[in-house]
């Protein structure tokens, strides 16, 4: 009997770029991931709310993790590759070369950070400017775009910097560049971080009014000037250079790249959920909403007709799923606040103890110890004279208010082990809270959304996802496969190779449903209770701000 014979498989790679480290995935045209690895990335904090990185560094981990999970393959089967990254700034010189972002001159250091909050100032006198360009990023510009950053440079580093750079790369765009030589951008980060508009390009009045006019001299040649929806290839695919520094092969597709958060989207939102018995499974994809979370959070919402949310950034034509209007909320830090708050306390050090005792890791052990003291009560329900406001980093969505701080109240003398599980819980209920805020704001909006689907490293946390799911009241989706930013990103390599009909045929054909987190219905009381709480610290801390502004 004549055996048949199996048609070779393809691959792909996707490349993320996180705040701290670089992820890399060898992923096959069935949407599984067959390898991956990951590689630690420098950050310089020189001084407060200044971020740096190196964009030699975060290249040379690139090529470091890419060959890991290009080992023992055929690399004639990896049929393209894909990028995405946190939205910060990298600058380089008109040969190329790295430029200080700093006063110290250290040109290694060429990356300002998306958490960098630097251009404070900046970023209030153009929000000041009431420009239209600013009714699309939720009506007040974040700090952590561009160009508040791209101000700050010229007014603070006119000579050794401003005079001296040839391009203003975000990163995601940087990454497509190394690869193929092309200084195209991509849509997604020119129309989310840049003012840029998909339908008018960009507009020269905006940057005249707030003193960057001389970007408009070479007609945005530095920022930019041609323009690449994302999954489109680049150029003529990978450099002889570039190939030799990843291990790939010379001329495989580069897609156009996405912003990390707009990957994760890609990832899974157009995921196939036949037979789950979701909400959404026979309405229009718009009625899902992603959501990103790691270090920071990200809410993504799409929408057949464009939808103005205030303090939500968008609406952005085809910046994530090709003719879809795109709405990004999000929360300054979630991740990060966790471990913060955790990590600060003094029980701390009998936490890692404990954890390490029993092989799990500190989040695995607070989340068992819940379940220890919470006794009958859902283990939510710990928190009921405990109470967070999770802005300790200022408010991205919805009140784009970067002066909000943090907030705890209920605090006792108490120093175990069980306050600190119960602080835990309060944080994770605010941040989820928070997420509660956007999806409401976004709701009154216009926006339809009835299904949450979540991946990042908190998705891997069941005590958090559980959380969203009773605060929000929808059922969230977790991918089979958990890393959906890199998912994200292999669907970009898929859809530049050509193998797909489409970015939207890619996305249902490589992402599948994990599980599905429904939420506890009878515990709706109480978290309505904790919501009319949460609301009503920001009220009492913007009333604070007001007292103390009389001094």
């Amino acid at each position: 009997m004549q055996s048949e014979k199996l048609e070779p498989v393809n691959y792909y790679v996707g490349i993320d770029v996180g705040t701290a480290s670089v992820r890399a995935a060898l992923v096959d045209q069935f949407g599984t991931v067959v390898a991956y690895e990951d590689h630690p990335v420098k950050i310089w904090a020189p001084q407060p709310d200044h971020y740096e990185q190196s964009s030699d560094d975060i290249w040379a981990a690139c090529c470091t993790v890419t060959k890991k999970v290009t080992q023992g393959i055929n690399i004639a089967q990896i049929r393209g590759l894909g990028f995405d990254a946190t939205c910060s700034l990298v600058v380089l010189d008109s040969h190329f070369q790295p430029l200080a972002v700093n006063s110290e001159g250290k040109c290694n250091r060429n990356v300002i950070m998306w958490m960098d909050h630097r251009a404070a100032k900046q970023v209030a006198r153009i929000n000041e400017t009431q420009h239209s360009v600013l009714c699309f990023v939720g009506g007040s510009m974040s700090v952590e775009m561009q160009p508040p950053k791209l101000l700050w440079l010229k007014e603070n580093l006119q000579a050794s910097c401003w005079e001296k750079a040839g391009y203003f790369f975000d990163l995601p765009d940087f990454l497509s560049w190394k690869a193929t030589g092309v200084t195209a951008r991509s849509l997604c980060t020119l129309v989310c971080k840049w003012t840029y508009s998909s339908e008018k390009g960009w507009d020269d009045s905006f940057w005249k009014l707030i003193g960057l006019e001389d970007l408009i001299a070479d007609k945005y040649a530095k920022i930019g000037n041609e323009v690449l929806a994302p999954g489109a290839p680049v150029g003529n695919g990978l450099t002889s250079e570039a190939a030799k520094d990843l291990g790939l092969s010379k001329g495989i597709a580069v897609a156009a790249s996405l912003i990390d958060a707009h990957a994760g989207g890609i990832g899974m939102i157009g995921t196939n959920v036949k037979g789950y018995n979701l909400p959404c499974e026979n309405q229009s994809i718009a009625s899902r909403i992603a959501v990103i979370c790691g270090t920071s959070s990200c809410h993504m919402g799409i929408s057949e007709s464009p939808v103005f949310v205030p303090g939500v950034w968008g609406p952005y034509y085809s910046a994530m799923v090709p003719e879809f209007w795109l709405n990004e909320g999000g929360q300054s830090v979630t991740g990060k606040l966790i471990d913060h708050v955790v990590r600060g306390h003094t029980a701390f050090p009998e936490l890692q103890t404990k954890a390490a005792a029993s092989a799990q890791s500190i989040y695995t052990y607070l989340n068992g110890h819940l379940d220890l003291i919470k006794k009958s009560l859902p283990v939510g329900f710990l928190t009921v004279d405990l109470h967070v406001w999770p802005d300790f980093h200022g408010n991205r969505s919805p009140l784009a208010d970067l002066t909000l701080k943090g907030m705890v109240v209920g605090l006792t003398l108490s120093q175990g082990l069980d306050d600190l599980a119960l602080i835990y819980l309060a944080t994770i209920q605010a941040i989820a809270l928070g997420t509660r805020h956007i999806v409401e704001t976004m709701q009154a909006a216009g926006h339809h959304v009835n299904t949450m689907f979540m991946c990042g490293g908190l998705s891997k946390n069941p005590l958090f996802v559980q959380m969203h799911a009773d605060i929000t009241g929808m059922p969230v989706v977790l991918a089979q496969e958990v890393e959906s930013v890199l998912m994200g990103a292999a669907i970009l390599g898929a859809c530049a190779s050509k193998d797909f009909v489409s970015l939207q045929d890619a996305m249902e054909k490589m992402g599948r449903v994990g599980r599905v987190v429904l939420p506890n219905h009878k515990d709706k009381r109480f978290y309505d209770k904790k919501y009319q709480v949460f609301l009503k610290l920001m009220e009492h801390q913007q009333e604070y701000k007001a007292i103390m502004q009389t001094v």
